[in-house]
C-alpha cells in the first residue's frame, strides 16, 4: 500500500516534468501527455481504492522522508489516507481529466497552450501533495504550489491589464492564508512540542490532555486554521476574490474556482476537525461565518450581470453551508455536498459561454416576464437598499482595501526617505553593529538583549513595507526584500541559542535567488530603457527567458519549496517562544508582505500591456 501511495504522488510529477520538455508547437503531444498522465493517475487511484476497501479501509499513515532534523525540530514528509482523501482525490482526478480533454479544443492555437497545460499539471501535482498530506509541513508544500499555479492561470492572458491586476489580488488573499497556516504550525509546535501528524490529531485522549492546560493556544490554532480556510474558500470577508479569479481561461476557472482549489478550505477544516470539534467557541464562529457568507453571497449572486460571477458567488454560498455542516459534525454529508457542488460548478462554468448565447436568443424569441420573488414582499426601501448593496457586492473590495492594503501603502509611502544611499551608509553599518552585539552578547545588559528580537523584526517589517510601496527603483525594492530576510535572521538569532546552520539554511536560498534576481534585472536594464514600478511594462513579450528566470528568483525569495529557505521559514517560527506574539506578528507580517512585494515587482516589470507603441494594444479584460 505504501508503494501505491508513492506511485500516486510520482505520476503527476513525471507528467509535469515531461510536459516541460515538449516544444510549444506540439499541441497534440502536450495535451496528450496531460490527459494520459491524469488518466493513468485516475485508473491507478481507482485500483488503489478497491484494494484499500477490500483490505478493511484502514487509515494509512506513511512517514516518508525527513528533510531536516535538529534536536527539537523535524521537517518530515508524511502521507495520510482516509475517506476524506479518497473523496477529494476521486473528484479531483475525474474533473481534471475531463477538463484537460475539454481544454485541448478550447485552447487550440492559443499562444499560451503549452504554458496552460504545464500549469495544470503543476496544479494537479500540488493538489495531490496537499490532499495526501499527513502533517502541516507536507500540506504547506502543496498549499504553496496551488497558490502560485492559481496566480499563473489567472494571469494567463498576461498582456491584458485586468487579468494581471486580479491575479495579484487573489495572490494577496492566498498569502494571508499561507501565513495563517504558518502561525498554526508555530503554535502547534509549542502545544505538542513536536511536529504533530494528522493521525495523532485523531486521538481524542491525546488531544484533550494537551488542550486542558493550554486552551488559549488551542483556540489560537483553530482560529488560524479558520482564517486559512476562509481565505482559500472565499468566505467573508475574502469573498470578492473569487469572481476576479474568473479572468483566466474558462477551463482553469472550472477546475480551480468551481471545483477543486476553492474547496481546499473545506478540506482543511475536515482534516483538522478532531482538533477543534470540542471547542464550542470555534464551532460557533464557523457556523456564524458560514451562515453570513451564504446569505450575503446569495444576495450578490442574484444581481450579477455575468454568468461566471454568478456561478462564483453561488459556489461560495454553498461552501458556507458546507462549513456549517462540518461544524455540526456531519462529515459524510459535507463530503457529499463537496462532490455535488464541485461537479455542478464545473459543468456550469464549462457551458457558460453557450449559456450566454442561449439567453440572448431566448430574450427575443421566448420572452417571459420576471416572476415575483420573496424580495417583492419586503418594503420597497429595504428591497432597494438590499439590491444596491448586492449590486456593489457589499463593498467587500473597498472594505479589504480600506482596512488592509491602503494602510500598508500609506505606511510604505512614509518611508520614502529610505534610499539606496541610506541603505549603504546607515542600515548596513547598523546591521553589522547588530552582528557585533550578537557575537559579544555577554558584554551587554540582558534587558537590552531581550528587546532586540522584537526591535530587529520591526526594522525588517519596515524594509518590506518600503519594498511594497516603492514606485520608482526596481532594484531598491528587490534589495529591501533581501534585507528584510537578513534582519529577521538577526532578530531570531538573538531570541534563542541554536545551531547557526539553521540560519544559513534559511538565508542560503535568499542569497542565491536574490543575487540571480539582481543579475536578471541588470541584464534587462541593459536592453530596455524603461524599467520601473510606475506601470505594467510587459517585458515578458520580448524577453521570455529573463521573465522565467526572474519568476523563479521571485518564488525562491518568497520561500517557495524550491530552495532550503522553505524549511528555514518554518525553522524561524520554531525559535519564537509561545508568549512572543508581537515577534510572531512582525515576522508573519513580513512574510505576507514580502511575497506581495516580490510578485508585484514581477508583474509590474514583466506582465501587463506592453509599454512600446509598435505592439498591438490588447483587450483590457479577458
Amino acid at each position: 500500500m505504501t508503494t501505491l501511495i508513492h506511485t500516486l504522488i510520482f505520476i503527476p510529477l513525471i507528467g509535469f516534468l515531461v510536459s516541460l520538455l515538449i516544444p510549444q508547437k506540439q499541441e497534440r503531444l502536450l495535451s496528450g501527455v496531460a490527459f494520459i498522465t491524469i488518466g493513468i493517475h485516475l485508473f491507478s487511484f481507482l485500483s488503489f481504492l478497491v484494494i484499500w476497501i477490500l483490505n478493511g479501509h484502514q487509515t494509512l499513515d506513511v512517514k516518508d522522508v525527513c528533510l531536516y532534523r535538529s534536536k527539537e525540530y523535524v521537517f518530515l514528509i508524511d502521507f495520510y489516507f482516509d475517506k476524506v482523501t479518497a473523496a477529494y482525490i476521486l473528484v479531483g482526478a475525474f474533473l481534471t481529466f475531463l477538463v484537460s480533454i475539454y481544454s485541448r479544443a478550447y485552447l487550440h492555437r492559443e499562444v499560451g497552450f503549452k504554458r496552460f497545460f504545464n500549469t495544470i499539471l503543476f496544479f494537479y501535482l500540488g493538489y495531490n501533495i496537499a490532499i495526501f498530506a499527513g502533517n502541516f509541513e507536507t500540506l504547506f508544500i502543496g498549499w504553496e504550489m496551488l497558490g502560485i499555479s492559481s496566480f499563473l492561470l489567472i494571469a494567463f492572458y498576461k498582456d491584458r491589464y485586468l487579468p494581471v491586476k486580479n491575479a495579484i489580488k487573489v495572490f494577496s488573499v492566498y498569502r494571508i492564508g499561507d501565513v495563517g497556516l504558518l502561525l498554526a504550525m508555530w503554535a502547534s509546535h509549542h502545544l505538542w512540542h513536536e511536529n504533530i501528524t494528522f493521525l495523532e490529531m485523531h486521538n481524542p485522549v491525546f488531544v484533550s490532555d494537551h488542550l486542558q492546560n493550554h486552551s488559549f493556544i488551542g483556540v489560537f490554532i483553530s482560529l488560524m486554521i479558520l482564517v486559512t480556510a476562509a481565505a482559500k474558500s472565499a468566505q467573508l470577508p475574502f469573498s470578492s476574490w473569487l469572481p476576479r479569479a474568473m479572468e483566466g481561461p474558462t477551463p482553469s476557472s472550472a477546475i480551480f474556482y468551481g471545483s477543486l482549489s476553492v474547496h481546499l478550505g473545506v478540506f482543511l477544516l475536515l482534516r483538522t476537525h478532531p482538533f477543534w470539534e470540542n471547542q464550542t467557541s470555534v464551532k460557533i464562529i464557523i457556523i456564524l461565518l458560514g451562515l453570513t457568507t451564504s446569505i450575503v453571497t446569495t444576495l450578490i449572486a442574484r444581481v450579477q450581470s455575468t454568468v461566471k460571477s454568478q456561478i462564483a458567488y453561488s459556489s461560495v454560498a454553498q461552501i458556507g453551508l458546507i462549513f456549517i455542516e462540518i461544524a455540526f459534525g456531519f462529515e459524510t454529508l459535507a463530503l457529499i455536498h463537496f462532490a455535488g457542488n464541485a461537479f455542478l460548478r464545473t459543468y456550469q462554468l464549462l457551458v457558460s459561454p453557450s449559456v450566454v448565447s442561449y439567453l440572448i436568443r431566448e430574450q427575443f424569441f421566448k420572452f417571459t416576464p420576471r416572476q415575483l420573488t420573496i424580495e417583492d414582499t419586503f418594503p420597497k426601501r429595504i428591497e432597494y437598499s438590499v439590491y444596491l448593496l448586492s449590486l456593489k457586492e457589499f463593498n467587500l473590495d473597498a472594505f479589504m482595501n480600506r482596512i488592509l492594503w491602503k494602510p500598508l501603502k500609506d505606511t510604505g509611502k512614509m518611508l520614502d526617505f529610505l534610499t539606496i544611499k541610506s541603505l549603504i551608509w546607515i542600515l548596513v553599518p547598523a546591521y553589522l553593529g547588530g552582528l557585533f552585539v550578537l557575537f559579544y552578547e555577554d558584554s551587554f545588559p540582558p534587558l537590552l538583549i531581550g528587546y532586540l528580537p522584537t526591535m530587529f523584526s520591526f526594522i525588517a517589517l519596515i524594509f518590506v513595507l518600503k519594498a511594497f510601496s516603492e514606485r520608482n527603483s526596481v532594484r531598491m525594492a528587490w534589495l529591501m526584500v533581501i534585507m528584510n530576510h537578513f534582519w529577521i535572521a538577526l532578530a531570531i538569532s538573538f531570541n534563542e541559542h541554536f545551531d547557526y546552520t539553521e540560519i544559513l539554511l534559511y538565508l542560503s536560498g535568499i542569497v542565491v535567488m536574490g543575487t540571480l534576481g539582481l543579475f536578471t534585472l541588470r541584464r534587462l536594464k541593459t536592453q530596455e530603457e524603461c524599467v520601473d514600478l510606475n506601470q505594467y511594462h510587459g517585458h515578458s513579450f520580448e524577453h521570455p527567458k529573463l521573465a522565467l528566470m526572474f519568476l523563479i528568483c521571485s518564488l525562491g525569495l518568497t520561500g517557495f519549496p524550491i530552495t532550503p529557505t522553505f524549511i528555514g521559514e518554518d525553522l524561524i517560527f520554531s525559535h519564537i517562544h509561545k508568549h512572543q506574539f508581537l515577534l510572531a506578528f512582525f515576522v508573519s507580517s513580513s512574510f505576507i508582505i514580502d511575497g506581495l512585494a516580490v510578485i508585484r515587482i514581477y508583474t509590474r516589470v514583466f506582465l501587463g500591456p506592453h509599454n512600446k507603441p509598435y505592439h498591438e494594444i490588447p483587450f483590457r479584460s479577458s
